[in-house]
């Protein structure tokens, strides 16, 4: 678990994937017009953080993050005010801290130890997301034997054929299946999908998905 010292002071404006944790449980605010569902408890949103998911959001006083529960199936897209969140983990601050927590036979946690070196030689900064980012943040049990590793990897820029041939060689060497998202500061998109040399990739963005020759390329595109 990341200890509240660790964790860095708010930025002003999370990027997704960041993990916030909450002053007050009421501030959340379900896009949906309904109640908060019966898992997603007072107690559980200010034990547990929220995510920073893409969107656009009508005011810049709201950050869009997403909820999840201890069970799979337990998810809720929602929005909260800035001034609600105490803290901020981002995923790279999870890549730099050299956790000692057992693996107990849960793939993804020994297939992340075992690509860290090859990951930090990218050299560009990266960090788990999804469910292992969120257990090695909180220490909360929400793994289960065969979760997927879900990482990010900031690239700003076009990767060189370097780093491609790194990080296609690092996706071959798993027990587990790597969900590896490239985050160019205007949105995401599969680097699998990308690797595998379609006319087109998907990228998820603020405003949406779009499909696009070139990801690096897609901000200019759009405007």
């Amino acid at each position: 678990m990341l200890s509240t010292a660790t964790a860095q002071l708010v930025p002003r404006h999370p990027r997704p994937h960041d993990l916030l944790w909450l002053t007050n449980a009421d501030m959340v605010v379900p896009l949906a017009p309904l109640p908060l569902p019966s898992w997603a408890s007072a107690d559980w949103i200010l034990e547990a953080p929220v995510v920073v998911r893409r969107q656009t959001m009508d005011t810049s006083t709201l950050l869009p993050v997403g909820l999840r529960g201890r069970e799979r199936n337990q998810r809720l897209a929602a929005c909260v005010p800035h001034a609600s969140v105490a803290r901020c983990v981002s995923p790279e601050m999870l890549a730099q801290r050299r956790t000692d927590t057992p693996a107990n036979g849960i793939a993804a946690l020994e297939t992340l130890a075992g690509l860290r070196p090859l990951l930090d030689d990218i050299g560009l900064p990266w960090g788990p997301t999804g469910g292992v980012g969120f257990m090695l943040a909180t220490g909360l049990p929400v793994l289960r034997v065969q979760s997927d590793l879900d990482l990010v990897l900031r690239a700003p820029s076009p990767l060189d054929h370097r780093q491609t041939t790194l990080l296609s060689r690092l996706m071959n060497r798993t027990t587990c299946r790597i969900d590896l998202q490239i985050d160019t500061g205007f949105g995401g998109f599969s680097f699998a999908e990308w690797l595998a040399g379609r006319d087109r990739v998907l990228l998820k963005t603020d405003v949406g998905p779009l499909l696009t020759h070139d990801p690096w390329q897609a901000k200019a595109q759009a405007v």
